[in-house]
């Protein structure tokens, strides 16, 4: 029923242009070239140099779309543009030669499936499929490696922006221009979570390993400002943002600031080496081991009270609490009653170090799934999916707390927050 209310709202969101604004055609040497959509078919300017690569790329779900690949010889970085909607390849070329000239990059930008000269129909599933094949193709025919990527989202764009910059922890750098906290909170603004909604970038962002740069109008009429402040503020790594006075939602090229802010990004970005990462990084786990505001005391169990948002990222605020047993007074006495029993009954401890291999099963299994708990708990992202996670990490605990006691073990602290 979901997949058939995501499929109805699809038919609302996108709107490729009708008719498009190119064509692409074969020329003598087998290699492809953009022209206009127009009765004299011109060519697109400089589109058969060698400046620009026309692509026709093949897709998981078999869709053949188009991207246009500008080089630029001192480019050090690749930005990977997904437009917005209403728009196609032919529309935004001159765009991608501002881009790579004024920023000094490569620029990969693709047409959708069912915009411009791309097959198949316009969805969701087909835009994130649409978008790994693109990024398939920088690392396999041009040695693109992820580290050297910079995702660029606009509108709807970020959508599939998010999706694979979710899935990629290496990346340089992340944009995202006009973007949308979710379809449905286009329409309205609500809190809570619809199986008809598409594009649910508000739980993905936190998944994003990168510098977020978010840039977005104030006077935007189509997507609200709001969007782009609730996705700068979820970052996990957001990069000082760009919020354009009296900007809209498709003309924020136009203002200086767009471009020198955007110049100065991608060159900070270009500073960035794999030891600075590294060293953020460390940073980070230092923050949150010593931050008060992170790590504030609370009752000492692992209620769900305990779980709250704080200044670096969704984790618990009391980790020597998180234990699989009610709370932390109640683990000591159940250790003190066992060395109490070890010491009248020493061949108790003895039997138990030669347990038989089912209990070392046993245990290795309790670690393995309280792992499993540990990636569902840091994979929950919104509020709702947090509080869900967290109910199931302690249930299922406690569950191989009692499995552990059974066997003769004490399951230890192994949910690494």
């Amino acid at each position: 029923m979901g997949c058939l209310l995501s499929q109805l709202a699809a038919k609302f969101a996108f709107f490729p242009p009708s008719p498009s604004t190119y064509r692409i055609k074969k020329r003598e040497d087998g290699r492809l070239t953009a022209v206009t959509s127009s009765s004299t078919e011109t060519p697109i300017p400089n589109a058969d140099g060698s400046s620009m690569e026309v692509l026709s790329i093949k897709t998981k779900r078999g869709n053949k779309i188009v991207a246009f690949y500008l080089k630029n010889p001192y480019a050090r970085l690749t930005l990977l543009y997904s437009h917005g909607n209403a728009a196609d390849l032919g529309q935004l070329y001159d765009l991608f030669v501002q881009l790579k000239l004024n920023l000094r990059v490569n620029v990969m930008g693709y047409d959708y499936s069912g915009y411009g000269a791309s097959s198949g129909k316009p969805s969701e599933s087909n835009t994130y499929a649409d978008i790994e094949a693109v990024y398939q193709c920088l690392e396999t025919e041009y040695g693109v490696s992820q580290e050297d990527v910079i995702l660029y989202g606009q509108s709807v764009g970020s959508g599939p922006t998010l999706h694979l910059a979710s899935k990629l922890p290496r990346l340089r750098g992340v944009v995202l221009h006009s973007a949308i906290l979710s379809g449905l909170r286009v329409l309205c603004h609500v809190k809570f979570k619809c199986c008809c909604d598409i594009y649910k970038n508000i739980n993905k962002i936190r998944k994003v390993k990168c510098p977020v740069l978010v840039i977005h109008g104030t006077e935007d009429d189509v997507v609200n400002w709001h969007h782009g402040h609730g996705l700068w503020k979820m970052s996990s790594e957001p990069y000082e943002p760009l919020w354009i006075k009296g900007g809209g939602h498709c003309n924020l090229e136009l203002f200086p600031d767009y471009i020198r802010h955007l110049c100065r990004f991608i060159h900070e970005m270009e500073k960035v080496t794999t030891v600075t990462r590294l060293r953020k990084i460390r940073q980070n786990l230092q923050c949150r081991r010593s931050c008060p505001a992170c790590w504030a005391k609370c009752p000492g169990c692992c209620r769900l009270s305990c779980i709250k948002t704080n200044c670096c990222s969704w984790k618990l605020r009391c980790p020597r609490f998180w234990r699989p047993s009610c709370c932390y007074e109640r683990h000591l006495q159940k250790r003190q009653r066992y060395l109490q029993m070890s010491e009248a009954n020493p061949d108790r401890r003895r039997r138990k170090q030669d347990a038989p291999d089912d209990a070392k099963e046993s245990k290795m299994l309790a670690v393995a799934v309280a792992a499993t708990i540990s990636d569902i708990c840091n994979a929950a992202d919104a509020p709702d999916d947090a509080e869900e996670s967290k109910m199931l990490a302690v249930a299922v605990a406690a569950t191989i707390s009692d499995i552990c006691n059974a066997a003769g073990y004490w399951l230890v602290s192994v949910i690494v927050t």
